[in-house]
């Protein structure tokens, strides 16, 4: 054992004894649910308990525990000095001199040129926000909710107006959607806590839905993309497989049978945009209830009220709910959502945790698609998904200038860089789908 492992209690914070030395070994030890260590710039830290407090979320943190957390922590809090005090309490001792940096798989040169690399776009400046850009882009959210309305108000409550106004209203919460992503990620202000705030009333009012549930399942995404168990976006098994190495390992229960048969391929490639928006915004307002989230649950509460404002004189409170304007909308809305965020992802690798570094983690779990005007604002520039997962935490309008230094790293190590069209990639769901179905059904019938 190395010296000082014995001297904290597993599950507890350091309690001021002087600090040990650890090996990767022992650190590795502590990775379960109840006894948690992490490291940090060959720093040991004991979570276990810290992990409930956790503003992510206790499942992001987790994800780390008995691993090197240095490049998830970098990427993920862009005022380091700030959390050092919460880290302080936590810290148990180092890695002891003779253990490496990284552990595991990870590349030592690939993180030490992504780190340089993390260091020339800071003092490029490309993680500082301009305001200006994302209030334009409220304004135009704003301006396309004020046109649904007059056009249903102004023309009538007819069929013809009211599709048009649902396909304005979808657009309108689509780029809200975007928007809310931006102050999420805190890539708008210099301060954290203005960027939350304007989060909530952004997710909140202009989507009603919870900031939150939005967190604590965005950021597991974003720290282990497309890892089994793991991101949230893909632990989809009860309901269908996806990539090449679950489909086989589910094959042991016909539990997909139906929807993985290649004579049901409809219902394998539309899955996912078909079966996301129906639970969509039943499982928003069940967690903002359920983890009572009352600020998230108020702010939810004066959507649907400055809705019901507008549309209930038009259509009478059930011709509300029931009309395009609203479950038109949404179905148009989630399709959008889904189709979009998905088709950097699903036909990306999608395994086991393989305790990859994070730029290979994250080239192996994204693509880009290429870039134009409507490209960019179609996906709210989630077209750039490779340098949003690098970066989280850079603003949406320098992606672009980031992308050519990201694409000559990669060129370096040998690290595919993908980017597609819009077609492709939106056509490359379907086909990825099709190809988990027909590896879990030939795994099925000759296990």
């Amino acid at each position: 054992m190395g010296r000082g492992s014995q001297q904290t209690v597993p599950g507890e914070p350091d309690s001021g004894k002087a600090k040990g030395v650890y090996t990767w070994e022992e650190v590795q030890s502590h990775n379960s649910r109840n006894d948690q260590w992490l490291v940090i710039d060959r720093k040991v830290y004991n979570i276990t308990q810290w992990a409930k407090r956790h503003p992510g979320g206790f499942r992001v943190i987790g994800h780390y525990a008995g691993e090197d957390a240095t490049e998830a922590f970098t990427a993920f809090h862009p005022d380091s000095k700030f959390v050092q005090k919460f880290l302080k309490p936590l810290l148990l001792g180092e890695l002891a001199a003779t253990e490496p940096s990284q552990d595991q798989d990870k590349n030592a040169a690939i993180v030490q040129d992504f780190k340089t690399l993390r260091a020339q776009v800071e003092k490029q400046g490309l993680f500082q926000g301009q305001p200006l850009f994302f209030f334009l882009h409220l304004g135009h959210i704003v301006l396309l909710e004020a046109l649904g309305w007059m056009l249903v108000s102004m023309c009538g409550t007819g069929w013809i107006p009211t599709l048009l106004c649902s396909v304005i209203l979808a657009t309108a919460q689509a780029q809200a959607g975007w928007l809310q992503h931006d102050f999420g990620h805190l890539s708008v202000f210099k301060k954290s806590t203005w960027n939350h705030a304007v989060h909530k009333f952004v997710i909140g009012h202009l989507k009603g839905a919870s900031a939150n549930w939005w967190n604590h399942r965005h950021f597991q995404h974003h720290a282990k993309p497309n890892i089994f168990t793991k991101d949230p976006d893909i632990n989809t098994l009860d309901t269908f497989v996806l990539g090449q190495t679950i489909p086989v390992e589910a094959s042991s229960t016909a539990l997909m049978f139906l929807i993985s048969s290649p004579c049901l391929f409809f219902s394998l490639s539309v899955g996912p945009p078909l079966l996301i928006p129906v639970f969509y915004n039943f499982n928003i307002m069940h967690t903002m209830i359920t983890r009572r989230y009352w600020l998230d649950l108020a702010w939810a509460m004066t959507y649907y009220l400055r809705y019901f404002y507008y549309y209930a004189p038009l259509y009478g409170v059930f011709g509300s709910v029931l009309s395009c304007c609203y479950s038109f909308c949404r179905f148009l809305e989630s399709h959008w959502f889904v189709w979009v965020t998905q088709m950097n992802h699903i036909p990306m690798d999608i395994d086991h945790e393989k305790h990859k570094d994070w730029l290979t983690i994250q080239l192996q779990s994204t693509c880009n698609i290429e870039q134009s005007f409507f490209n960019d604002w179609f996906s709210g520039h989630l077209n750039f998904q490779i340098e949003h997962h690098l970066f989280p935490t850079m603003p949406r309008h320098n992606y672009h200038l980031v992308a050519p230094q990201v694409r000559a790293l990669c060129e370096k190590h040998g690290i595919p860089y993908q980017e597609k069209t819009l077609w492709r990639g939106l056509a490359d769901i379907v086909t990825s789908l099709k190809t988990s179905g027909d590896l879990w059904l030939d795994a099925y019938l000759h296990k």
